[in-house]
């Protein structure tokens, strides 16, 4: 994306924000730092003042627009339909593009080994999944963090702070579950077939979030959904498109549209809301539906056949920002729970405010991302709840590990993965 293109589209929308300030309250870091150049209005200003060269395209201008979360709860409020995640992406793209000293992989280091070693190739991480598993096992990476030179360093502790590696998982001939090396093509409905859908791996979650993608094509299954895997798809995008760079993840959605097209199967099942967005606003959805798992599930046939085992426990629902503000979907998890026997569906206090995750924010803005992160954590301690459901793998890292360095034993885990297990999936 041309700097010309990125300064023409924020000066054009730049004009449609009438500075109401119906966005403020809405707006996480307007409301920790109190500060209008940290609000959607305030930033607002300084990109159209960049755009129009009035004001320098300088470190704290950067600095400002760095600390936005994109959590987009400022859009999904404005009255007058400012398009403010479009807003922020080609301010970083005209960032990207301004000078080589204010690139965003050398205001975060960690953006420059995910993106460039690993999310584009996603079959990297796949061959890294054994080493990952083995090292965790043994407990390595938890003792090396208590080393002070280690524990400061960004990079090392996102990979210490990963969740427990798993695989995917396969049927025999027999309907015994095994452990597989990568994942399959197709995963069969085991009686009669009613339909046919395909799901969205994504990059990291495709070893973070085993349980989730296991679970999704349990259930689908289960339902007599046969579901695909194209083994050519890639990283959605999302990483690269909010930090600037706009090329880069439209490459990605190209290759993620060959890759779902060769099936000829219109329903592509995302288990990430985040990825589930990025496809939805990236061109993924011409020609394609693009549908949050829970809310498939809740509206799919075959339920009359399925049994699911009580839960009488307390299960809170977090409602990602992504799923929430650009989706509209943040009801579904609540339904696709409720579905369990017994169980209590509450939603977690402070719903409408980020958790401070936000893709790599919770790396790159410690500090703030920590101070939203605390407010959750308050709200859980104060639930009494044992689980806490989300729709988002990058948010339930962020809770989990604030979690367990607090040593509070709450389960964090996807509303399919909680459903898929009192279905009688053991993984």
């Amino acid at each position: 994306m041309s700097s010309k293109f990125s300064k023409d589209f924020i000066i054009d929308e730049s004009n449609q924000c009438v500075s109401c300030g119906l966005c403020l309250p809405h707006c996480p870091t307007y409301r920790l730092l109190k500060s209008e150049a940290d609000s959607p209005r305030g930033r607002i200003a300084l990109m159209s003042g960049v755009a129009h060269e009035r004001i320098p395209l300088n470190e704290r201008f950067i600095q400002h627009m760095d600390r936005c979360l994109t959590c987009r709860a400022c859009e999904a409020v404005c009255p007058n339909n400012v398009a403010y995640g479009h807003l922020i992406d080609e301010a970083r793209a005209l960032i990207e593009d301004h000078s080589k000293s204010f690139t965003a992989e050398q205001r975060s280091p960690i953006k420059v080994a995910l993106k460039k070693l690993l999310l584009a190739r996603p079959a990297r991480l796949e061959r890294l999944r054994p080493l990952f598993y083995f090292i965790q096992r043994k407990g390595l990476l938890r003792w090396l963090l208590g080393f002070s030179r280690l524990e400061k360093n960004k990079l090392f502790k996102f990979t210490a702070q990963l969740p427990w590696i798993k695989f995917p998982y396969s049927v025999t001939a027999d309907g015994e579950l095994i452990h597989s090396s990568a994942w399959k093509k197709v995963y069969p409905a085991p009686e009669e077939e009613r339909d046919k859908v395909s799901l969205f791996l994504g990059c990291i979650a495709r070893i973070t979030d085993v349980a989730t993608l296991n679970s999704s094509i349990y259930v689908l299954n289960r339902l007599g959904y046969t579901v695909y895997v194209p083994p050519h798809q890639t990283c959605c995008g999302a990483i690269y498109r909010h930090s600037g760079a706009l090329k880069q993840a439209a490459a990605l959605m190209q290759q993620n549209k060959l890759a779902f097209s060769e099936l000829n199967i219109s329903t592509i099942i995302t288990a990430a809301s985040g990825c589930g967005m990025q496809l939805l606003e990236s061109g993924m959805a011409k020609g394609h539906k693009i549908v949050d798992i829970s809310q498939f599930l809740i509206t799919a046939e075959g339920w009359e056949s399925v049994e699911i085992a009580p839960l009488p426990r307390k299960v809170l629902v977090h409602d990602p920002c992504s799923l929430r503000n650009v989706l509209y979907g943040q009801a579904y998890p609540y339904g696709l729970i409720s579905r369990i026997p017994d169980v209590q569906v509450k939603p977690l206090a402070g719903n409408d405010q980020c958790c401070g995750a936000a893709g790599t924010y919770f790396i790159d803005q410690p500090e703030i991302a920590n101070r939203l992160l605390n407010d959750k954590i308050s709200a859980l301690i104060k639930s009494d709840a044992e689980y806490l459901v989300t729709s988002n793998i990058g948010c339930a890292m962020h809770i989990a590990n604030g979690l367990y360095e607090k040593e509070i034993n709450i389960e964090v885990l996807h509303p399919v993965t909680l459903l898929a297990r009192q279905m009688g999936l053991e993984l």
